[in-house]
């Protein structure tokens, strides 16, 4: 009996190189994102002549290429140092994985002795060990701290690092720290933020022609010649451009609708395709989406998410009701309960505001001014996504934090 596999194996594909295409592959070259490269390189730069660069923060929107570029040039500086025998070692961290102090250090230790297990041992003896290592290799270490608004004690973490500075004879500690979140700094320390933030970059959104050729590089190598349509790239570049500039939309949506291409055994990417990876990709996009938001959107949002379950909707002067409207003001008084519960620091009524308006550009709400039936001027606002699902995530978000 032949093997159900066979027949796969047998089947046509549009893909040449699948992996290419998959919003996790980091690319050799990075378009639009070369004075970002040139701004890191200098950055980096002293360690070269023996001396400490400085800390490093970078932000932007999900998407915008902040983790590919600074992957991209300590993976340039590994090679440079490891042909000159430099003491340069560079670990990259991500924090919604080590989401405290400890896991932080621990994290670092082990990419400094890979063949040691230090599981067990005490903050003091990990934070201890990795200034030793520094000390006595003469060696610059630098921590890439991707997501870094995920770290519990984040204070604690940063001023820790800095500090040990201070205590080595040779060698030093350089912080990269990464965040979607652009007021994420407002909440450290100002100790912690002098520190961290001695230089500050942000990546911009990409817009639909950037994201075009980012398609068109990709598809060069992972699809097959004539197996893509010039149309469903932009068409693919549009959507993700909709969805606020992000990149890793794009590939996804492209790498979908060739893999439905593939199913229909087509033998070409076209428009078609591209609409329906849209349709089956957009939960997933909007789940992943809602999990990336810093932690005062996920806060309005959950606030939304909630009272749409709770709530019988809007009920009009005329006697109608609408179901799932909110009045932005109820939403507010919500979030300043939930923010409270989970001990966050409360945002003005101004960034409440400018957040909606954030979400509505994601697509995760629809906002309209109140009209006719409707007592008074007010903003109303409506989940555009399932509620219960739109509260689920979050509450494994949010409640992974406690």
């Amino acid at each position: 009996m032949e093997n159900i596999f066979e027949k796969q194996l047998l089947k046509g594909s549009v893909f040449s190189n699948k992996d290419i295409i998959s919003p996790h592959y980091v690319p050799d070259k990075l378009p639009f994102r070369e004075k970002q490269i040139e701004s890191i390189t200098h950055s980096l730069s002293p360690v070269l002549s023996n001396s400490k660069p400085n800390n490093l923060f970078v932000y932007g929107k999900t998407g915008s290429g902040k983790t590919s570029t600074v992957k991209h040039v300590l993976e340039q500086l590994d090679e440079f140092v490891k042909k000159r025998e430099m003491n340069v070692v560079s670990c990259y961290i991500n924090c919604r994985s080590h989401s405290s102090k400890y896991k932080v250090l621990l994290k670092a230790l082990r990419s400094l002795f890979p063949d040691k297990e230090f599981l067990g041992y005490s903050a003091s003896f990990v934070y201890e060990k990795t200034l030793e290592y520094c000390n006595q290799k003469k060696s610059h270490l630098i921590l890439v701290l991707d997501e870094l608004d995920k770290v519990k004690d984040i204070d604690d973490l940063v001023y820790s690092l800095s500090r040990g500075n201070d205590e080595l004879e040779s060698g030093s500690i350089t912080i990269i720290g990464i965040s979607n979140n652009l007021m994420f700094k407002e909440k450290l320390d100002p100790r912690t933020r002098s520190s961290l933030c001695e230089r500050e970059m942000v990546f911009d959104p990409y817009n639909a022609t950037e994201l075009k050729e980012i398609l068109v590089e990709r598809s060069k190598v992972a699809f097959k010649e004539g197996c893509v349509s010039d149309s469903a790239i932009s068409l693919a570049a549009a959507f993700a451009a909709q969805e606020s500039g992000d990149a890793r939309t794009a590939v996804m949506l492209l790498q979908r609708a060739g893999e439905i291409a593939d199913i229909e055994q087509k033998t070409i990417v076209t428009d078609n395709e591209v609409t329906k990876a849209k349709a089956s990709v957009e939960e997933e996009i909007i789940l992943s989406m809602v999990s990336t938001l810093p932690m005062q959107q996920q806060l309005v949002l959950y606030a939304i998410s909630q009272m749409t379950l709770q709530k019988k909707g809007l009920k009009k002067v005329t006697g109608e009701v609408e179901e799932g409207v909110l009045f932005s003001g109820e939403i507010f008084e919500t979030y300043l309960e939930l923010a409270k519960k989970f001990n966050e620091r409360t945002i003005s009524s101004r960034w409440y505001r400018q957040y909606i308006n954030e979400l509505e550009m994601y697509g995760l709400i629809l906002v309209t001014n109140s009209g006719k039936g409707i007592k008074g001027q007010t903003r109303l606002i409506k989940l555009g996504f399932d509620a219960n699902k739109i509260k689920i995530a979050l509450e494994k978000e949010l409640f992974k934090k406690e």
